[in-house]
Formats: structure tokens, C-alpha cells, sequence
């Protein structure tokens, strides 16, 4: 089966990795497809705590956490590529009398459905002063594919999509992530085979 990569934008849907796919980083994993275009796609996963909590990274980065409710919240790895830079995914936050296309950081990817996925260190420093956006995903590293490359992977069965909900990002305790995204779409991981299914 191939995927008319002109009639596809998976932005703001999440990838549901199917058994079959045994990457270590991608096994059972939901990733946060943040930019999908005919150029590829970029994406954060959200179910794999890294070995660092936030109080660790802001300790790292020589910046006090004043968020209380941020210092036990892990850092993600967000994917293989640039694992030594930080990716903030979270709510689109505007200050009052602010152009409502306009970020209230520096580099920021506005994503349809009311989220912002920042590189700069402003956002983190905003966070470290106890202000920032209230619903933060911190990741280091993020994941990409090149051209027709997601294409490709959905034809071979190795994702299942569905809308993205930000409740099964920022609310959803990290290990009933992939159970929850399985939801939206009416399954349960007893249900997936690992034998892709070809007509």
C-alpha cells in the first residue's frame, strides 16, 4: 500500500508504534508529530522518560526551577536526532495586547490545536522564574523523517495515527501514554499483531 504523501498532514497527530517496530527508541512509543510536510516530518516522543527529571536539567543548565510542580516531572528523549538539545512542547501562551501570530519566544514552531514546540532558552527561563507556560514536555533530541520516509513506514503498517489530545501529553501518567493514545482509536494492545497484514 503506498501513502499519497500530497493527501496526508500528520501535524498534530500522534504515531502509535506498532509491535512490529522494535527500534529501542521507537518501541511502543507515541510520538507528537509537531511539522508534517512533502519535505518530512518532525516529532517528539512522549513516553520515554529519559534518565533526568526537571530540577537535573535546570541544575545543568545553571538556571534555579521555581515550578514546583515541574521539579519531579521528567525530561523525554524526544528522539535520536540533536539528543543534546532541549525541545519544549506546551500550551501557546500570548501576552496581553501581543500579535496572536506572533510567539512569546524566540524560536518557536506554532502547531495547529493551540501548542508551541520552543528551542530557545527563554521559555526555560521564563519556567525557572516560576512563570512560563503552565503545560510544559521538556525533551532532549527530537525525531525526523526525510521526504515520503513517514510515508513509507505507514504503508508498512509500523505506525497507527490518530488525533493528537494534549491531555494524553501533559496529563496522562508517562506509562499509560501508549495505552491511552491505543484509546482514542477504540484498541488495546492485546489487539495489535505483530504480523503487518498485506491484501
Amino acid at each position: 500500500m503506498s501513502v499519497d504523501s500530497a493527501s496526508v498532514n500528520l501535524t498534530n497527530h500522534f504515531l502509535i508504534a506498532m509491535p512490529g517496530l522494535e527500534d529501542a527508541i521507537f518501541f511502543k512509543s507515541v510520538v507528537f508529530v509537531c511539522e508534517h510536510s512533502p519535505r518530512g516530518a518532525l516529532g517528539l516522543v512522549i513516553n520515554k522518560p529519559a534518565d533526568m527529571d526537571m530540577e537535573a536539567l535546570f541544575g545543568k543548565i545553571d538556571l534555579p526551577l521555581k515550578r514546583l510542580d515541574l521539579v519531579a516531572s521528567p525530561v523525554f528523549q524526544g528522539g535520536p536526532v540533536q539528543t543534546e538539545r532541549g525541545f519544549v512542547l506546551h500550551e501557546t501562551v500570548r501576552a496581553e495586547g501581543q500579535d496572536p501570530n506572533q510567539s512569546l519566544y524566540a524560536s518557536t514552531m506554532t502547531i495547529p490545536g493551540g501548542l508551541e514546540m520552543t528551542t530557545s532558552k527563554d521559555v526555560l527561563e521564563a519556567l525557572s522564574t516560576g512563570s512560563g507556560p503552565q503545560r510544559v514536555l521538556v525533551s532532549l533530541g527530537y525525531s525526523a523523517w526525510g521526504e515520503g520516509q513517514l510515508e513509507t513506514e505507514l504503508g508498512e503498517n509500523s505506525w497507527l495515527t490518530v488525533d493528537a489530545d494534549p491531555t494524553v501529553i501533559f496529563e496522562t501518567p508517562v506509562d499509560q501514554r501508549y495505552d491511552k493514545a491505543l484509546a482514542l482509536l477504540g484498541l488495546q494492545a492485546w489487539m495489535l499483531s505483530t504480523q503487518a497484514g498485506h491484501a
